[in-house]
This record gives C-alpha cells, structure tokens and sequence, in this order.
C-alpha cells in the first residue's frame, strides 16, 4: 500500500519561510515522481513543484520560481519544499503526489496516482 503524508505547514506572517515534508511508505524500487500541490478555496488544483527520485530534476511553478526548493531523499523516500519569501497568495491546502514506474515528471494533478492529505499553508500580511 503506497501511503504519503505530509506535514509541515502552519500560519505565519509574509515573508517568512515554511518547510513541508512528505514521506512515502510502500514503494521504494522503482523510479519515481513526487511533487507539492496546492489548493485554495474556491480554485483550482495547481502543481507548485516536482522531483524526480532518479535524475533529479525539477520543475516550478512560475508564481514560486526563486522561491520555493524542492528537494528529495531518495533512501528515505521524503520530498521537502522549502518555502522562501512566502506571500499570502501563497495561502492554501498543500498536497503531496506521488507517481511510480516513470521516467519523467509532469506538473499536473492527474499524472499523480497517490496523494497524501494535505497540509494547510496561511500567509497573512
């Protein structure tokens, strides 16, 4: 059974820095995606960043470019995104993803087959 949670978030004041974590537990031997989103209410599910377990690449949303790090360790199968410089537009649910058995990683919520249950992100200014 292929589980994530993640844990991290909280409320804190623009400008500060958050740091999400996100554990998979069920699957270690095949090569892997892992990736934050996020969700505010009343919109929509969007990718804020994503990492892949075996070239390490990354990709960024635009709005969180220069912001945010994600990052991987790939023995414990943990995912981090860093949150730099954080804006209320910031503000929402966080989710961590997880693909198996792939070679590349897209942003996007239905290339994600697992989920964690989110944790919750409030900037306020």
């Amino acid at each position: 059974q292929v589980q994530l949670v993640e844990s991290g978030g909280g409320s804190v004041q623009a400008g500060a820095t958050l740091t999400l974590s996100c554990v998979l537990s069920g699957y270690i031997y095949s090569t892997k995606c892992m990736a934050w989103f996020r969700q505010a209410p009343g919109k929509e599910r969007e990718g804020v960043a994503a990492i892949h377990f075996g070239t390490g690449g990354t990709l960024y949303a635009d709005s969180v470019k220069g912001r945010f790090v994600i990052s991987s360790d790939n023995i414990k199968n943990t995912v981090s995104l860093q949150m730099n410089g954080l804006e209320p537009e910031d503000t929402a649910m966080y989710y961590c993803a997880a693909r198996i058995h792939c070679g590349y990683c897209q942003s996007l919520p239905y290339y994600f087959a697992y989920w964690g249950q989110g944790t919750q992100v409030t900037v306020s200014s």
